[in-house]
């Protein structure tokens, strides 16, 4: 269900049909979650952005209530390219061809692709818990550690890891809910069901695709636009947890892709949005309305 003084609207691009929750009124800004969740992860903060703004929030490609086709051997229709130029359209249907977006975990993925790909359409862009993809696969190439399971099972071919998911789903969402929190009650039981409900076998088959391609296809896209010294033109904000210590170089790392980075860190670890929802607004607030 929406929340309060919000809407739910369907809007379809291309062979996609978006989930999408809307409400407030302001600058447009669009909120993307990540994974293994839906758009129900900003439930702690969309309220509160949309005293000032046009809060856009759907279900990503493939996630949660969203439909789209599954994607190709490597991924194919779930690059974070594809997802954006898909957002962007979606934007545009909704009369916004100017925006702010703010993502988390796989969400922050296709936020920064928007950026790149998309600069004038990008006022403001938000990235939270994350480095760019080609600079996480660097860093895991020494021996990933137990926390980054994701990017190698559910890139593995067909149907494999969409069957081993789909065996226990409850297993891998609470795996992940109580390993990468601080604070593992942050996400409560409503949206522990609510995610579970979620994962069904075309959204499982959509979380392996959205895998697959990064590790077929967007960290090539990321290598591409370095060689080419293609960089972020909209001011970036970069949020991490405190318990995130891996992702302590963060600022660091974003410099070398944007040209005006603002970072912050808040309490908790990976969930910042359910794990400290009141200091995310606390930084993402002024950073949207800078006057």
């Amino acid at each position: 269900m929406p929340w309060s003084g919000f809407e739910g609207r369907r809007v379809i691009v291309g062979e996609a049909e978006y989930s999408v929750t809307l409400g407030g009124q302001g600058p447009p800004l669009l909120l993307l979650h990540g994974f293994p969740q839906t758009h129900a992860c900003w439930s702690g903060v969309a309220p509160a952005l949309a005293r000032g703004h046009t809060v856009v929030a759907p279900d990503i490609r493939g996630y949660g209530a969203s439909r789209a086709p599954a994607g190709g051997p490597r991924g194919e229709g779930y690059t974070k390219r594809e997802m954006a130029r898909e957002l962007v359209e979606l934007m545009e249907q909704l009369g916004h061809r100017r925006f702010s977006v703010t993502g988390h975990d796989r969400g922050a993925r296709v936020a920064y692709r928007m950026a790149l790909d998309h600069p004038e359409r990008i006022e403001r862009a938000a990235v939270l818990n994350i480095v760019s993809t080609l600079d996480q696969f660097a860093r895991m190439g020494g021996g990933p550690s137990l926390g980054y399971w994701p990017w190698f099972l559910l890139a593995q071919p067909a149907p494999f890891p969409e069957r081993l998911v789909g065996a226990d789903p409850a297993a891998l969402l609470d795996h992940a809910f109580d390993t990468w929190t601080s604070r593992p009650a942050a996400i409560d039981a409503r949206h522990r069901a609510e995610y579970l409900a979620a994962a069904t076998p075309d959204t499982i088959a959509a979380m392996c695709g959205d895998y697959r391609a990064s590790f077929h296809l967007d960290r090539v896209h990321d290598a591409a636009d370095r060689d080419a010294g293609r960089r972020i033109a909209a001011p970036l904000l970069v949020v991490t947890g405190a318990d995130e210590t891996q992702l302590a170089d963060a600022p660091e790392v974003w410099a070398a892709w944007a040209d005006d980075v603002t970072a912050a860190r808040v309490p908790g670890g990976h969930f910042v949005p359910e794990e400290a929802p009141e200091e995310l607004l606390a930084v993402l607030t002024p950073f949207l309305d800078p006057s």
